[in-house]
């Protein structure tokens, strides 16, 4: 695994930093590049497995004017240090879309930071509808899939599968052996499977679900408070600018 920082300039007239650590803390590599090509040409060896990127730039920008939540919430807390991060939106044709993002998806990074515990959930829940999958090897019709040699290496990829854009690839294969088997079921047990629709209007068919199948048990809803945290933050956001603007003006006062 490699850790990959970059201070990414917002256009390429600018030298971006590039830097590599290893997982014992080693510094592998240090530099500056300018454009795209080079910085891809940089890091390309190090995120090509499991790696975790950091960049000091706006990646995800929605908003057309203002700042960002982020840049909010982070300033509130660095404010008394005189510190906070230049305010990102539309309005700048730098991040519309913003360079980070576009770098991002050239180089199959995943931006969401939470997509580690991500990737080994969906993992997890891929590997266990592959073990389904090879129960029915007991069911009527048969199903063999243990035996093959794509499916043995298909299984082995998902399980050392560390990003989403691995289990992107490895998960249409598996959805596409449901869908052969479905054939199968419906060819052997035509009495047994549901239509749902018809020819004109367009149909699904699936088994037909038994009598006495009852669903899980929901787990219970997290409440969300982000309905009433954005409001907030947004009258943040607008004191901030008054007393920026009222900061102007007694500036302007005192200068004349």
């Amino acid at each position: 695994m490699h850790f990959v920082g970059l201070d990414l300039a917002w256009g390429e007239k600018n030298h971006t930093g590039v830097a590599v650590i290893d997982p014992g803390g080693r510094l592998l590599h240090v530099g500056a590049a300018q454009n795209d090509a080079s910085i891809e040409a940089d890091i390309a060896p190090y995120v090509s497995d499991e790696c975790l990127v950091a960049i000091d730039a706006p990646l995800i920008v929605p908003n057309a004017e203002g700042r960002r939540i982020a840049e909010i919430e982070l300033g509130k807390d660095f404010m008394r240090f005189d510190a906070g991060p230049h305010s990102a939106n539309k309005a700048n044709p730098l991040f519309d879309p913003p360079r980070g993002a576009e770098l991002c998806g050239r180089l199959d990074l995943d931006m969401d930071p939470e997509s580690r515990a991500k990737v080994e959930d969906r993992r997890r829940e891929l590997l266990q509808l592959m073990t389904l999958i090879e129960g029915l090897d007991k069911a009527t019709p048969r199903l063999r899939v243990n035996h093959n040699v794509a499916w043995v290496e298909l299984r082995n990829r998902i399980a050392a599968a560390t990003r989403q854009v691995q289990l992107d690839r490895d998960e249409d294969p598996v959805d596409a052996v449901i869908c052969a088997y479905v054939a199968l079921y419906r060819f052997h047990r035509p009495d047994d499977v549901t239509t749902y629709g018809d020819f004109a209007s367009g149909y699904i068919i699936t088994p037909t679900l038994p009598g006495d199948l009852a669903p899980a048990p929901r787990r219970p809803a997290q409440q969300s408070d982000s309905d009433d945290v954005l409001p907030r933050l947004e009258q943040v956001q607008a004191l901030i600018e008054k007393a920026q603007r009222e900061l102007t003006a007694i500036r302007k006062q005192l200068g004349g």
